[in-house]
């Protein structure tokens, strides 16, 4: 009995702890130019699926995004509540849950294979940065050609560097996680 209530509790808490995590990191961030900030809460998002499991690190996601929704203040720039994501940037933290479902399951398709990990990191922010523009295009009102010179063109290198990190350290991550046996399955 004892084995299994911590073989249950233990990916429950890492799921916990990984949406705590997000909480922590996203607040903190570069402000660019008008809504959306440079911050390291897509680099915690691309680590999730390595450290969690796909399933997990969705889960992560939507507590972090409910956490944030109910009024604690860890949306960029410390915002928080349902005005931010009805807001001009909403798009861009709803667009999580897809970016990291896309991420997680090539990383469960093609565990070992880096390069494709990377591929699909840059395809789950692709999807992202749609379904953040399209949304942050029917709040303001701005033309594509401008939203994308706003929130997407000055973000990718600082993206794709965190994809790079990501690929290098996740896997290790995962390794060491899975020698240990607490890795959940996904």
């Amino acid at each position: 009995m004892e084995n299994k209530t911590k073989s249950s509790i233990y990916p429950l808490a890492m799921t916990a702890v990984m949406a705590a995590v997000i909480a922590v990191i996203a607040p903190f961030s570069i402000p660019a130019w008008g809504e959306v900030s440079f911050t390291l809460c897509t680099f915690a998002l691309y680590l999730s699926p390595y450290i969690l499991g796909w399933k997990r690190a969705v889960a992560a996601t939507v507590v972090y995004i409910l956490l944030g929704m109910v009024g604690m203040p860890v949306f960029s720039n410390f915002k928080a509540g349902l005005g931010v994501l009805a807001g001009p940037t909403g798009g861009y933290v709803l667009g999580y849950v897809p970016m990291v479902l896309i991420c997680g399951l090539i990383i469960k398709t093609f565990p070992k294979n880096r390069a494709i990990h990377l591929g699909g990191m840059v395809l789950a922010t692709a999807v992202l940065y749609a379904f953040g523009t399209a949304l942050f295009c029917a709040q303001t009102g701005s033309a594509l050609d401008h939203a994308l010179w706003v929130c997407v063109i000055p973000f990718i290198p600082f993206d794709l560097g965190k994809m790079v990190i990501a690929t290098g350290l996740g896997p290790i991550l995962r390794e060491r996680l899975m020698k240990a046996n607490i890795h959940p399955e996904d």
